[in-house]
């Protein structure tokens, strides 16, 4: 693989990030679907999604809570490219959000809800690259409560 091959790789992980955020941001949760391979998986310590169909329901109850407002800050993103099909990831993530009343153009600034990372395996599918698998791990979580 020359460098041009890895680069192309590379970038096309690293929209799949991007939209990923893009979509939970702004409305389009159901749409995270999209950038999975068929039998892609999502999971968390609370939660596991296989598959498209699932995905699109879990992320199309993100997207009916109209009153949350999210950013997805993802930075340091690092992608290794395995071979021509097959890549692995790591970003950054740091999770600001709010509920409150929906259509609302702006929303209290609090610390943090959690910072932690998405680790990816990415693959190249017959549409192009896809997410194949992303586990979040959390690093630190906002209290409920001020105990400290």
């Amino acid at each position: 693989m020359n460098l041009t091959e890895r680069i192309e790789i590379e970038r096309a992980c690293e929209r799949l990030v991007t939209g990923y955020c893009h979509y939970v941001d702004h409305g389009q949760a159901e749409r995270i679907a999209e950038l999975f391979s068929e039998d892609g998986v999502w999971s968390s310590p609370e939660t596991r999604m296989e598959g498209q169909e699932q995905l699109r329901k879990g992320f199309g109850r993100r997207q009916a809570n109209a009153g949350r407002m999210s950013r997805h800050v993802c930075n340091n993103l690092l992608i290794d490219v395995i071979d021509s099909d097959h890549a692995e990831g790591t970003v950054y993530l740091t999770l600001y959000r709010h509920d409150g009343k929906p259509g609302r153009a702006l929303s209290p600034l609090e610390s943090p809800e959690l910072v932690g990372e998405y680790r990816d395996r990415f693959v190249r599918t017959s549409e192009g690259w896809r997410i194949a698998h992303r586990e979040i791990e959390v690093s630190f979580l906002r209290r409920s409560d001020d105990s400290g």
